[in-house]
């Protein structure tokens, strides 16, 4: 196997632990930028298989490693940091994507083509050619999200051959325990296939912009430094998540890979279709999850969303909804109380923050949703009309 070696930046998101944050919408983990030496090599094309049946991982890999591709994003700059030090060239970011339709458009994540806010000055994107990566396409940034850490790209299809599209399934529908598979380049390796199950779901992940993402999908499919947006594909052959951080102490994977949603990727990419910018709805609070023992602990009669603070000038202020007063401690872990607890939206029943910064997540600016609270023993509806959420949250 002939190898180069290249530099690669931010492949992938890594933490050195996870904690738990109290007070928030903001909770998880963080993608960290990192420099690591990467080994490349050389490329594959096939056609479009849809299935509803179960396909070995042999089989997915066959039927749709020739729609992953290994995306090496340039940014502007004199040198970037070696193993050994700086060296000459413009700074690089290695990562991976897949193609989503037959005109050519390619998810990715937003880590991988932007940094700081600044998008990369060039992107390449690699296909499989009988071993290794082969042809290599020019791409355009379509736009990037750092909310939801989602990017879009785009190439001619008719510089790349025949495309293999990955059908997208549905993230509503995992389960943990099913069985996933991921396709990637991790440590420049590319087109590696890693096997494991979904681990837990509803994770609760830090986008490079500080905001949540939602509904994260936990895997223990080996996860490394350049697997950062290529696909996590269920039994079927569907796209459920995009592989985009790794919790770990030393900085390898340790069977912690976390995935951003297909469902959420989905609303991204056709929102940065239209016009290149994603909007997301804003309630405007900052909750925690009040589970029945600490409920009882702390007095209070119902479990849900205790209410810590209202933002001033935000949807959930102009609806009337009551922040805490005061703070006491269950077993050392602080609680703001005397505000609403939410117990219910739209009729559903709430049991954390994370159930509802997931729900309002799936909402859209103008949308007028019924939350049910507790308030001074007495429960009542209130009716708030969700906006658009600032930058600064």
């Amino acid at each position: 196997m002939r190898m180069r070696t290249a530099v690669a930046s931010i492949a992938l998101g890594i933490v050195a632990a996870v904690g738990s944050m109290t007070l928030a919408l903001a909770t998880g983990l963080v993608p960290v930028q990192s420099v690591t030496t990467t080994v490349v090599e050389p490329a594959q094309t096939s056609t479009v298989s849809m299935t509803t049946t179960d396909m070995t991982p042999e089989e997915i890999y066959d039927t749709y490693a020739q729609g992953v591709v290994e995306v090496v994003a340039t940014f502007s700059g004199t040198s970037s940091m070696g193993p050994y030090g700086p060296t000459g060239g413009s700074p690089r970011a290695l990562g991976t994507g897949f193609v989503v339709s037959e005109d050519g458009y390619i998810l990715t994540n937003a880590h991988v083509v932007s940094e700081r806010g600044v998008t990369a000055e060039s992107v390449t994107v690699s296909f499989k050619d009988e071993e290794s990566a082969g042809t290599k396409v020019p791409a355009t940034i379509v736009g990037a999200d750092d909310s939801s850490d989602v990017a879009l790209l785009k190439i001619d299809p008719d510089e790349a051959g025949d495309l293999t599209v990955i059908p997208l399934g549905d993230s509503d529908e995992l389960k943990v325990g099913e069985p996933v598979v991921a396709i990637g380049n991790p440590l420049g390796f590319d087109f590696t296939l890693t096997t494991g199950v979904v681990s837990a779901l509803d994770r609760e992940l830090q986008s490079p912009n500080g905001s949540i993402i939602s509904n994260g999908i936990q895997t223990d499919a080996a996860i490394n430094s350049g697997n950062s947006g290529g696909p996590l594909i269920d039994a079927t052959g569907h796209v459920i998540g995009i592989n985009e951080q790794i919790a770990s102490e030393s900085g390898g994977n340790q069977g912690l890979g976390f995935a951003v949603p297909i469902n959420t990727a989905i609303r991204v990419m056709e929102q940065l279709k239209d016009g290149g910018q994603v909007e997301y709805a804003w309630l405007g609070i900052q909750g925690q999850s009040l589970t029945e023992d600490i409920a009882a602990a702390l007095g209070i009669e119902g479990q849900g969303v205790l209410v810590a603070e209202v933002v001033d000038g935000s949807p959930a202020a102009e609806a009337g909804l009551q922040g805490g007063t005061s703070e006491t401690s269950v077993q050392g872990q602080p609680y703001v109380v005397g505000g609403d607890v939410i117990t219910a939206i739209d009729g559903e029943t709430v049991s954390s923050m994370e159930e509802l910064a997931g729900t309002i997540a799936e909402k859209a600016p103008g949308d007028e949703i019924t939350l049910t609270v507790l308030r001074d023993g007495a429960t009542t509806d209130v009716t708030v009309t969700l906006e658009v959420r600032p930058q600064a949250y």
